[in-house]
């Protein structure tokens, strides 16, 4: 594997003008999407032959528990469960509900055709052009060809976004990218800066860019943003001010997440204004073991008590499931 390095992308804030401006009536919405995807280790090297997705059996029965609470599901399928039979055949039935939407996500290190690996490859906007666009291409396909619909969203793997990735989708009929990671910077791995952006939904290369909501919770969040870059310099800072609740960034996922903050942080983003808020889980966090944050039946226990705590919060609030269709209707 070569070991040169290569520049991060560093993602820009949206212009005014770009943002989307939702009508009065649209009210407060929440899209929950699911990364749908092979299990793997995540303390290892990223393997190509790590394609294992038992973990997909679990997922009819995450979708009933989520309906009866209210909530449909954006299914955010990357290739080793397309090209699954089975799995195939379990999203079918699952997508057969109207409340919940398709999705393509794209693990360029499991997704065809293959290159020779090099440095900061697991984030598919590093890729060039050609190749991005060629692995773009095998999951949509496999996709329209394994359930006979065409996804409009897409999600890069790993939040891994580039240059070309919103043109490439927009050439394909994608509407709705959910690839920011909001206040997240993984340059340091090779991927993509999304520091400087927050919450609102926006337009940019004829896509809607939604991303996955993060707020700063705590007496310092108003300097949350700037703060938090900062103290990334000193290791044990943000972690110390996270422990005595003057700074926490929470992302809306249960997924190493306190349930605690992620209530702080849907009353504040809504608080400012934020309509539509954007939740995520991995769906091998449905059995113990394949995640690191479901490791055991107690986490697992954990894991669905969040989600019958945030799910009776939102319904305390006022604020209700939307779908990927609808958000396109209603954006414009």
């Amino acid at each position: 594997m070569t070991t040169t390095p290569r520049s991060s992308y560093r993602v820009p804030p949206p212009v005014a003008d770009a943002l989307v401006r939702w009508p009065d009536d649209f009210g407060r919405r929440f899209v929950l999407f699911v990364d749908v995807e092979e299990e793997f280790d995540w303390s290892r090297p990223l393997d190509r032959t790590a394609r294992s997705v038992s973990a997909m059996k679990a997922l009819p029965a995450a979708h009933r528990r989520f309906a009866e609470a209210g909530a449909g599901l954006a299914c955010m399928v990357d290739h080793p469960v397309a090209a699954d039979p089975e799995a195939v055949e379990l999203l079918r039935r699952i997508l057969a509900d109207p409340a919940c939407s398709l999705g393509a996500q794209l693990h360029p290190w499991v997704t065809p055709p293959f290159v020779a690996p090099t440095v900061g490859d697991s984030f598919a906007g590093t890729l060039p052009r050609h190749v991005e666009a060629a692995k773009i291409d095998a999951i949509t396909t496999l996709l329209y060809d394994g359930l006979a619909r065409r996804p409009i969203a897409y999600r890069a793997g790993r939040y891994g976004i580039g240059p070309n990735t919103l043109s490439l989708l927009a050439e394909r009929g994608y509407r709705i990218d959910t690839s920011v990671r909001a206040r997240y910077d993984y340059s340091s791995l090779g991927g993509p800066n999304f520091s400087a952006l927050g919450n609102d939904a926006f337009r940019r290369d004829g896509m809607i860019e939604l991303p996955l909501t993060t707020v700063f919770t705590g007496g310092l969040r108003r300097w949350g943003p700037w703060l938090h870059v900062a103290a990334g310099g000193l290791p044990l800072l943000p972690a110390m001010l996270a422990r005595v609740r003057l700074l926490e960034r929470i992302a809306l996922t249960p997924e190493d997440m306190p349930i605690r903050a992620a209530r702080d942080a849907v009353s504040i983003a809504l608080d400012s204004g934020i309509p539509l808020l954007a939740f995520s889980f991995h769906s091998p966090s449905l059995v113990p073991g394949h995640t690191p944050y479901v490791r055991d039946t107690a986490d697992l226990r954990r894991f669905w008590r969040w989600w019958d705590d945030m799910l009776s919060h939102l319904a305390r609030l006022g604020v209700t499931s939307v779908t990927l269709d609808e958000i396109v209707a209603v954006a414009g």
